[in-house]
């Protein structure tokens, strides 16, 4: 079965502005004469390839350890878009959705973008850019998307997708009470070798 790791590595990933830069501590290490390697992370939650669960723009919604792995696995579509997406252009690309869907490119989303990809029973929307919105459209676009329930998939690394292909998207995120997002190491399988009854081949 041939993988394609769609994660970027998370202490070379961009920062969103403002967020703190995710940073390693050795604490013990063999060539200092330690019995092994250890290491402390600091980091935000939202740094690199990570899912914001609904707890992020939204007070009493999921967290992150409360999100459904359904979400999170399962067929895919990646389609290739840049720039933003309004609300005229999403309708265009419903009869093309799935449950989980991976915008390839620069695309940020218009209110009116989230409005329509929100009452389209989408689980899942990943983005290559570290926020699914531009600044001036932050909050609205996040509460809009996570007030159905949708969980967000951000700085994911698109290259070796193909737009217009179907993938099985394997993206559970690090299991934190009461968190507002977390890590994910995100992964698609070729769909040539998938099963969608749920089986995978080979």
């Amino acid at each position: 079965m041939k993988l394609i790791d769609i994660t970027r590595e998370l202490t070379r990933a961009p920062v969103y502005p403002g967020d703190p830069a995710p940073k390693l501590e050795p604490l013990s290490r063999m060539s200092h004469g330690d019995v092994c390697n250890t290491t402390a992370i600091s980091a935000c939650l939202h740094n690199g390839t990570h899912m914001d669960a609904p707890r992020h723009f939204l007070p009493d919604g999921t967290a992150i350890d409360k999100v459904e792995l359904d979400a999170c696995i399962g067929e895919c579509v990646v389609i290739e878009c840049d720039g933003l997406l309004l609300g005229d252009r999403a309708e265009e690309l419903l009869p093309y959705l799935k449950k989980r869907v991976l915008f390839k490119g620069s695309v940020q989303l218009s209110p009116s973008a989230a409005f329509v990809l929100s009452d389209a029973g989408v689980l899942l929307l990943g983005v290559e850019g570290q926020s699914v919105a531009p600044p001036q459209y932050t909050a609205e676009v996040h509460r809009q998307l996570l007030g159905t329930g949708m969980v967000l998939l951000e700085g994911l690394d698109l290259t070796n997708a193909k737009a217009g292909e179907t993938y099985l998207l394997m993206a559970a995120p690090i299991k934190i009470a009461g968190a507002d997002g977390a890590p994910v190491r995100a992964v698609l399988a070729e769909s040539d070798r998938i099963d969608w009854d749920g089986r995978i081949w080979r």
